[in-house]
């Protein structure tokens, strides 16, 4: 191995042990009677972000820091259609983590997964980004969307701790392991934990609306862009639009006149490219009627539905 490339696996070590670092403060270890998990602070003052299904058994909670301070922790809301929980302790200046912005995961991205696996606190592993908006039923009936995947090794214990990328920033909430695979572990985006967290931390609880509609991100290919005038645009697959697999009869979409095959565009005028795209305009916008803005075959529609406030 010659000089260059040993320097550059040293640099690249460092940095890792500094972003692990850095990190691990912003780590919480999340007990009870039930199990242990993981978590994220969000803020100085206390609030913390997990898995609904690490605190779902009713019961005592405790929160323990690096420093070794122990608080007992209070929900402040969940939502199981996400699996997030936020908690609240009582303290102050804590070292809270960044969520990370729309589109800053991205497929091939280093990233660590930081968290408490089988009770070996703060444990740290290493991978990528192996794929964006995998879709998963959970075991408590429903189907979480919009998933990243990752090969950074995830275990129980890890739920509802950080995967983070290079610049420190929380890409994705780990959520969920497949048993029987190797290298198969999966976050929910940072982009879906950010406002409902927010929702948790105003409301209490996600009130949804009803559509009727079963739906699934579909990517497309980019036109791209060159670097100068020399190259050839690089095309890249890119989530696309929202493809509508199924409306149900009588359902708010239906009486909209939306059909299998409708790929959405727009709702309100906000682009839609996944299913939390439009669960987040329905969830914040408290309008009775939404603009849709479908793309039909060749032709592109504009409808109106109204939904219902989810059972």
């Amino acid at each position: 191995m010659n000089s260059g490339s040993t320097s550059l696996l040293s640099s690249l070590s460092r940095e890792l042990e500094t972003l692990s670092e850095t990190v691990a403060l912003g780590v919480v270890s999340v007990s009870h009677a039930a199990g242990h998990g993981s978590g994220v602070v969000l803020t100085p003052d206390g609030y913390l972000l997990t898995n609904d299904h690490v605190i779902q058994h009713p019961g005592r909670i405790q929160a323990s820091f690096m420093n070794g301070s122990t608080y007992p922790a209070t929900v402040v809301g969940r939502d199981p259609q996400t699996d997030l929980a936020v908690l609240h302790v009582t303290a102050s200046g804590l070292q809270s983590l960044t969520l990370a912005a729309d589109h800053e995961a991205c497929v091939g991205q280093l990233v660590i997964a930081v968290g408490n696996p089988l009770g070996f606190e703060r444990s740290v592993t290493l991978g990528l980004i192996s794929a964006l908006y995998r879709r998963m039923p959970h075991p408590n009936g429903t189907t979480l969307e919009g998933l990243i995947q990752t090969d950074a090794s995830i275990n129980p214990g890890n739920s509802g701790g950080p995967l983070v990328n290079a610049e420190g920033h929380v890409v994705g909430i780990n959520t969920a392991v497949l048993p029987f695979a190797q290298g198969l572990g999966f976050a929910i985006p940072a982009t879906t934990a950010n406002w409902v967290a927010s929702v948790l931390i105003s409301k209490g609880q996600v009130r949804r609306r009803y559509l009727g509609i079963v739906a699934r991100s579909v990517e497309v290919l980019s036109a791209g862009h060159a670097q100068d005038k020399s190259e050839q645009p690089r095309k890249t697959m890119v989530p696309g639009r929202l493809l509508i697999e199924k409306v149900a009869d009588g359902s708010p979409a239906a009486h909209a006149d939306l059909r299998r095959g409708d790929l959405l565009i727009e709702i309100n005028s906000h682009q839609v490219h996944t299913v939390d795209d439009l669960q987040k305009v329905l969830v914040l916008n408290g309008a009775n009627e939404f603009g849709l803005k479908v793309l039909r075959g060749k032709a592109e529609l504009n409808l109106k539905v109204q939904p219902r406030h989810a059972a």
